[in-house]
């Protein structure tokens, strides 16, 4: 492109619009119309700030590469949080403005362009970093060495940060550590060395990550670090060193070969650098880099073709990842043994290959100067609107933008110039990666003759059960919209389906089941393509279809989780119970702030992933049914948490803020009862579940459409329950059950917690307490949590009239199994029947109403095992009878899991539980007699 060159008079016409708008009738500069006509995001940037026109006319401004601190100016300490956020954002506009104007205006090396984003985001981020951790500081103290100075927070930047060449519109790769544990020192209180570098960490994600009227500096994405999105935010120099030496995976190697500190060296750096060093660079020559190597390429474009991305410079044929495959595989090998190689930048290992005479001059010419183009592309896709993106565009203005750019007079033209680079750097990654082998194919023809002839008669082991269901699938298959590629597909799948089915003995219910997962994903290839390339997916399909019908039907309603069966380590392995909460924040980092419809999408995605990672955990035998039900308890208040953080964006974005509220202290809190209550989420489980807040009806809202804080929460509530009860193409979330709340179905949304008091007090039902013995406070920040504490446990502990309680609790026993018991004289209700679950929980409801006015100790928990071991230390009842109502409900609630997995009810035959029926019915009868 030269300076010069005129611009298309499309894009003349743009610029020139564009510059009137902002300017009026001062002369045109042709420069700045050019960048306004190339770049719409350099179009909104002046917008915003048109001052900025200056800082581009400047040429000493332009010959500088500065990268000054964005609170250079500023005390850390006295930057308020709408403050600070505005100084990084606007810094971030005034810079990539900066960087556009070089690149499209004065044909800046894109060497140099990548570089000085590069520095610009580390001064962002260490900025950011600076100033969070004073801000945290000032309330809680700091941790601190033996000299008294400031232990700080280490930011590892990865991926084209860490090697200092960084895309113009990229996410960023980060983890935090800290050297050591200990203690802040200096605040209102002390806190554990962990908990406050995860406030600086949580607090840093949001002021670089979060949208705001200036928009955002960084998409930030966590991924990377220990454990992943289940791994701690921030971990010590123990913890990491730890888990590389013991849990370390390939390509976790490859990750950390980019990892670099960002700021300043600093007391810690050669220490952590040290630590991470065995891990990443093998004493020996390495050449089983190769072979991981190659299957991360394999999966990288089976996500391709699973994501039809086609014109993708950075992960097509040739494209930006390969020349990284190609640099990183040849560090990794050599690295250990040869100590030059050891460096983030790919340009500077190359160099080295290069001197090192491990690629030949010519061949690290043609590779560095292919990248550098293919970077530069990259670069101006970016620019034109902010936007991350590799993806040639199919829009005509676009396009335009690009030829001005690359020199040619239309799009086929550059797009074979780009073509062109690609198919060399193809040509090197072949001779350093090569291709994997296909696999043999080890599908006898026996099962290609079944499925071709839809006979399985044909088989030498036929099974019969199989017959139907395959001719019914091959009629459905008959009538389906799928194209050639798709049955292609399908006829080389099912062959490996049949025989797979063989291996594990399915039966034709488990045939079925699978049939109609195939049936829901027919037209959609990928899908199909997914379980052909991953024998491993297909295998995990039929074996947990084998174990669960609920599994099947939850994959068949929502496909998208086929996904999951590609890594077992992952799909077997449930998220830690702490962790959920860390997880889905996480998740939600990567989401639109904006988009309501995304961020509901998401909320189920999330929960439909972990409870097939639970439920495969569960059908397996890898964890019991306490733990099963404790993983979907967290799970669920994960997701209730995230839930009430979106709503109340949505909230005070409409309406501001009521008094003394903030982020971490709504004033809002939700009480669970029953299974949520009580640690006994189930697959399906409503959520039984009231709102409660701690304001008055007269304060208001500070926003410019203010309204009552009780309005305010009611609002709240609703948008919560809209939320979790609208039906997506996900299906709803949870059915969301407030009828426990004061004066049920009638009563207020959201209710005062001091009301909620002063009902329970005074005109709650024997029942309602009975609930509220299986109630908790699953979100609230701490003095609501306390206060609810505190009215649960004056409210359980009045002394009450023991013939009252005895009648009323009776008597809604025997409403509910009149109403909602299914047995028969042969069939056992598990749940409603007389000896089942629900006698159990009446009793242990019963226990504590009876006898906490004398034992407080038989409030502290809200599950009934535990009320029950403390009834029995207690001495309410016998040690006998403890252990035989928790063995009976523990047995009824795997007995319960496991019909709910094979989606058969919750009937049993009596004579599997006859002794724990009778048992639990003797039990009833000793407690509930009078006198006792």
């Amino acid at each position: 492109m030269s300076e010069c060159a005129q611009l298309p008079l499309q894009l003349q016409k743009l610029g020139e619009d564009r510059f009137i708008a902002l300017y009026g009738q001062r002369a045109f500069d042709d420069k700045i119309v050019r960048l306004l006509g190339l770049s719409d995001f350099a179009w909104r940037c002046l917008e915003a700030q048109p001052a900025l026109i200056d800082m581009l006319l400047s040429e000493h401004e332009m010959s500088l590469r500065d990268c000054p601190c964005p609170f250079l100016n500023f005390d850390f300490t006295q930057v308020e949080e709408a403050e600070g956020f505005k100084i990084l954002r606007q810094y971030r506009q005034r810079y990539w403005l900066k960087v556009a104007f070089l690149d499209l205006c004065c044909a800046n090396e894109i060497a140099d362009s990548i570089k000085y984003i590069s520095l610009l985001a580390d001064s962002l981020i260490n900025g950011a970093n600076q100033w969070i951790f004073s801000q945290v500081a000032k309330v809680n103290g700091q941790p601190t060495d033996k000299a008294g100075n400031a232990i700080p927070m280490l930011i590892l930047g990865m991926g084209k940060l860490g090697g200092q060449e960084l895309n113009y519109s990229s996410d960023i790769d980060l983890i935090f550590a800290y050297p050591h544990s200990g203690k802040t020192q200096g605040g209102r209180r002390s806190l554990e060395a962990q908990v406050f570098y995860t406030k600086v960490a949580q607090k840093l994600i949001a002021a670089l990550n979060q949208k705001t009227a200036d928009g955002q500096v960084f998409r930030v994405d966590m991924r990377l670090r220990p454990f992943g999105e289940s791994g701690p935010l921030v971990m010590s120099f123990n913890a990491i060193e730890d888990y590389y030496q013991e849990q370390g995976r390939e390509w976790e190697r490859y990750a950390m070969l980019k990892g670099r500190l960002i700021g300043g060296p600093k007391k810690y750096t050669k220490e952590f650098y040290q630590l991470l060093k065995p891990f990443v660079y093998r004493r020996y020559i390495d050449f089983s880099v190769i072979e991981s190597l190659r299957k991360m390429k394999q999966m990288i474009a089976q996500e391709v073709r699973r994501k039809r991305l086609t014109n993708n410079i950075k992960l097509g044929a040739g494209g930006i990842r390969e020349v990284e495959f190609v640099v990183q595989a040849l560090q990794m090998i050599r690295g250990g043994r040869e100590a030059n190689l050891q460096t983030q930048s790919l340009l500077k290992a190359l160099a080295q290959l290069c001197n090192n005479q491990v690629v030949a001059k010519k061949e690290a010419q043609q590779l560095e100067q292919n990248y550098l183009y293919l970077r530069r592309i990259e670069q101006y896709l970016q620019i034109f609107d902010d936007q991350q993106t590799q993806t040639l565009p199919d829009d005509i203005n676009n396009q335009q933008r690009l030829n001005y750019l690359t020199g040619f007079s239309d799009f086929e033209k550059t797009l074979a110039d780009i073509n062109s680079k690609m198919a060399a750097i193809h040509g090197e990654f072949e001779l350093v990666i090569g291709y994997e082998s296909e696999p043999e194919d080890l599908c006898e023809s026996a099962f290609v003759s079944a499925w071709e002839h839809g006979d399985v008669s044909l088989l030498s082991e036929p099974n019969d059960e199989w017959q139907q269901p395959l001719t019914d699938f091959k009629v459905r298959l008959a009538k389906a919209k799928i194209g050639l590629r798709g049955r292609d597909i399908l006829d080389k799948l099912m062959p490996l389906l049949l025989k797979q089915l063989a291996q594990c003995s399915a039966s034709s219910d488990v045939f079925s089941m699978i049939s109609q997962v195939l049936n829901k994903i027919i037209s959609r290839t990928a899908y199909l393509e997914l379980l052909y390339e991953n024998p491993g997916a297909l295998k995990q399909l039929v074996s947990l279809c084998s174990h669960s019908k609920w599994i099947g039907e939850h994959i068949s309603r929502y496909p998208i989780l086929l996904d999951e069966l590609i890594d077992p380590a992952v799909l077997y392995k449930p998220t830690s119970l702490s962790a959920y909460k860390d997880e889905i924040r996480q998740y939600f980092l990567r989401i639109d702030n904006d988009d309501l419809e995304q961020q509901m999408e998401a909320l189920r995605q999330f929960k439909q992933t972990h409870q097939l990672r639970i439920a495969a955990a569960d059908a397996t035998g890898v964890i019991d049914v306490m733990k099963v039900s404790d993983h979907l308890t967290a799970l669920a208040e994960a997701i209730v948490e995230q839930a009430i953080n979106i709503a109340w964006q949505q909230m005070i974005l409409r309406f501001g803020m009521p008094p003394n509220t903030n982020e971490e202290n709504k004033g809002f809190g939700v009480i669970a009862y029953g299974k949520t209550g009580g640690f006994e989420v189930g697959y399906d489980s409503d959520l039984d579940l009231v709102f409660v807040h701690n304001h008055d009806g007269t304060s208001q809202t500070d926003g410019d459409k203010g309204i009552s804080s009780r309005q305010f929460y009611l609002k709240l509530a609703q948008r919560l329950m809209h939320l979790f009860n609208t039906r997506t193409a996900s299906g709803i979330l949870y059915e969301l059950d407030t009828r426990l709340r004061p004066e049920g179905a009638s009563g207020l949304m959201a209710i005062n917690l001091e009301s909620f008091n002063h009902y329970q007090q005074t005109q709650a039902w024997t029942w309602e307490h009975q609930a509220l013995v299986r109630s908790r406070m699953i979100f609230g920040q701490q003095e609501l949590v306390e206060r609810f504490a505190q009215i649960r446990l004056a409210i359980l502990c009045q002394a009450r009239d023991q013939q009252v309680l005895r009648e009323d609790v009776l008597s809604m026993r025997e409403k509910m199994r009149d109403h909602l018991a299914t047995g028969s004289n042969t069939l056992f209700d598990l749940k409603q029947d007389a000896g089942a679950m629900a006698d159990i929980e009446f009793i242990t409801q019963y226990i504590v109403l009876k006898n906490a006015h004398t034992f407080e100790q038989l409030t502290t928990y809200s599950d009934n095992v535990r009320i029950l071991t403390d009834a029995a230390k207690l001495g309410c009842i016998s040690q006998q009878t403890k252990e035989g109502l928790i063995a009976a409900y523990i047995d009824y609630r795997s007995h319960y899991h496991v019909l709910s997995l094979d989606q058969k009810g919750r009937c049993v035959e009596r004579e599997r539980v006859k002794d724990h029926m009778d048992l639990v019915i003797n039990a009833w009868h000793t407690i509930f007699a009078l006198g006792n």
